[in-house]
């Protein structure tokens, strides 16, 4: 397989934190890779150093088969266009000027190439309207045109879809997947919308801690995924204590919904919870979805930790 990208061991220190750990993964060509991990995990060290924005202290990458340690990184770098946190934006100017003053920055000569940019992400019609006065999707959107000004065969986009409209959310999603199925560019996204992270990704790399836990395809993640009943309770403690008497295998995902995947009939559970004073609001029949794959994967959230006996 070829890879995009690949990091062996890498670290990153700063005095006396450790915000890369001994990372490793692989990016495949032609993927739309899920970069997950919660704030704080390491996703944006990670994006600013294959970025050239920083240097590891430890380990080493490659971006097309070039070391990070080589000369002619510098050059593949070009291959990349990235959104790193919010886009990069001159608020008092139009979308099209934006996009010519990225085009001087890159040394392109010709402006042909902007009207289709504006239109591939959908702000053709936006005319002597400042970005200042843009919305976030509209930003967001012209920040993924700024990026692609180069035209890289990577997209690095970091939690591109933050605070989002749902209208927003469903733009930039159908932008990523034309881009990646139109133009066969490569996406890294990271981000913590799982959900949202679900509709779009083909690889997965889950990071915690500086540390690439597990990377997995979409397709074996399907594999690996169980179904199950998704229960919401009134008391997640008492549910946690039955589930424990009744050996059952179960996931609580909040203080109010919980997994089951152990097979029993609805009146299996729903009589001794009663019993024990715990009513139950809702049962559906569920696949085990991004995030609870994630959850468990770590060993469980804070709510586990508290209410499992």
């Amino acid at each position: 397989m070829e890879y995009v990208l690949t990091a062996n061991a890498l670290g990153k220190s700063y005095r006396h934190f450790q915000a890369l750990n001994n990372l490793s993964m692989h990016i495949p060509k032609g993927a739309i890779y899920g970069f997950v991990g919660k704030n704080g995990s390491g996703k944006t060290t990670l994006i600013r150093l294959i970025c050239g924005l920083q240097k590891p202290t430890a380990g080493s990458y490659t971006l097309y088969g070039i070391p990070n340690t080589e000369k002619e990184i510098q050059k593949t770098r070009g291959r990349i266009g990235a959104v790193v946190e919010t886009p990069s934006l001159y608020l008092n100017m139009t979308a099209e000027d934006n996009l010519k003053e990225q085009y001087r920055i890159l040394g392109i000569p010709s402006f042909q190439g902007i009207p289709g940019l504006l239109k591939l992400v959908g702000l053709e019609n936006t005319g002597k309207k400042k970005a200042r006065h843009f919305s976030l999707g509209m930003r967001q959107r012209l920040g993924i045109a700024i990026a692609l000004c180069g035209s890289p065969d990577f997209l690095v986009l970091d939690e591109p879809i933050n605070g989002l409209d749902p209208q927003g959310i469903i733009e930039i999603r159908e932008l990523i997947l034309k881009l990646n199925k139109e133009r066969q560019i490569t996406v890294l996204i990271s981000s913590h919308i799982l959900d949202e992270l679900s509709r779009l990704a083909t690889h997965y790399g889950f990071i915690d801690h500086g540390h690439i836990v597990k990377e997995i395809s979409a397709a074996e993640l399907e594999n690996a995924s169980r179904k199950c009943i998704r229960l919401e309770v009134s008391d997640i403690k008492t549910f946690a204590r039955v589930a424990e008497s009744l050996k059952l295998e179960y996931s609580v995902l909040s203080a109010t919904h919980a997994d089951v995947f152990t097979k029993i009939t609805a009146t299996g559970l729903i009589v001794p919870l009663a019993q024990e004073g715990c009513e139950v609001i809702s049962v559906q029949e569920h696949d085990e979805s991004l995030e609870s794959y994630y959850v468990k994967l770590l060993g469980g959230n804070q709510y586990e930790q508290t209410f499992t006996c």
